[in-house]
């Protein structure tokens, strides 16, 4: 049931009531789905909404590999932590995100009013992985959110062997992987109880 603080932060904001609940205070990581099919249609959908996420340098260097079949998901499982293999073996999608180390080759195309972008990221790979990480894990936050306004369910994990994940499906080795995100309706079963949130006052500090 929501609060008084609740209700006067809701009436704060643009979202209607349901967008709100939608998105943000009733949506929760699912554990459980159902067989319903995840469309080419709704994949597309939510990358046309996940792609206006902010990152530095217009960077973008989320990628994604979308797994559906059992055969696929037999490639992942072996590397996953054991309590994420039953769930994802169910789930009718589940999409791995990773980093795209070499990002910067793009520069061309992503930041054009820049012509020495790319250059000032060549010779220095250190500084790539962490921009790459911090900015595709930016991009995750946004993947989630549109998988919930596609009106399906994320289950994001990152109880897994990355490097393995890495060599199964981004085998170039210029990727390092961060979510493994099940996707889909949730099942009844779905949730597990919800867990507290810090308070505003614990958390923010205005000055």
């Amino acid at each position: 049931m929501n609060t008084s603080l609740d209700l006067q932060t809701s009436d704060a904001l643009v979202l209607d009531e349901h967008a709100q609940k939608l998105l943000f205070r009733e949506a929760r990581t699912a554990n459980a789905f159902t067989d319903e099919p995840v469309t080419d249609e709704q994949i597309a959908a939510i990358y046309e909404l996940v792609k206006w996420a902010p990152t530095s340098m217009n960077a973008q260097p989320l990628r994604v590999v979308v797994l559906r079949s059992a055969e696929e998901k037999e490639r992942l499982l072996p590397h996953l932590a054991e309590g994420n293999r039953a769930k994802t073996a169910a789930a009718p999608a589940t999409a791995l995100l990773a980093a795209d180390v070499d990002f910067h080759e793009e520069f061309p195309r992503t930041f054009p009013h820049f012509p020495g972008a790319r250059d000032m990221f060549a010779g220095d790979e250190e500084s790539r992985v962490r921009t790459a990480e911090l900015n595709a894990g930016l991009q995750v936050g946004y993947a989630i959110i549109g998988v919930r306004a596609a009106g399906l369910a994320a289950g994001p994990m990152t109880g897994f062997d990355a490097d393995a994940i890495a060599r199964e499906f981004f085998p170039d080795g210029r990727h390092r992987v961060l979510v493994a995100i099940n996707v889909g309706k949730p099942a009844d079963n779905a949730w597990m109880d919800r867990l507290p949130r810090l308070p505003f006052d614990e958390v923010v500090t205005v000055l």
